[in-house]
């Protein structure tokens, strides 16, 4: 089974995470809560992108991602705060030096 997963970030919100497998493809946009080092993801106040084909998901409001399906995640520059995340990096390396 191979599964790929596409994570595009827009204003807090993921939209566009694509589950591509044998068996089933789907997607669904939502509320990123967190991601562990792992890469496991959890998302809530999600939404189907096709109800009509996956009824079944209309009632899921919270879901979790196994990061060992994860293959990459993509954001586009535009949306990321590249000066917050230069800033956490440099506080993590100053701590570990200590």
């Amino acid at each position: 089974m191979s599964c790929t997963f596409k994570i595009v970030c827009a204003q807090c919100n993921l939209c566009g995470i694509s589950l591509h497998s044998e068996y089933q493809l789907c997607s669904i946009c939502g509320t990123l809560h967190s991601v562990d080092q792992y890469l496991n993801i959890k998302l809530t106040d999600i939404s189907v992108t096709d109800p009509e084909k996956y009824p079944h998901m209309l009632s899921v409001k919270n879901c979790f991602i196994r990061g060992s399906v994860v293959r990459y995640v993509q954001l586009p520059a535009d949306e990321v705060d590249t000066q917050l995340l230069q800033d956490a990096a440099r506080k993590e390396a100053m701590q570990q030096k200590q």
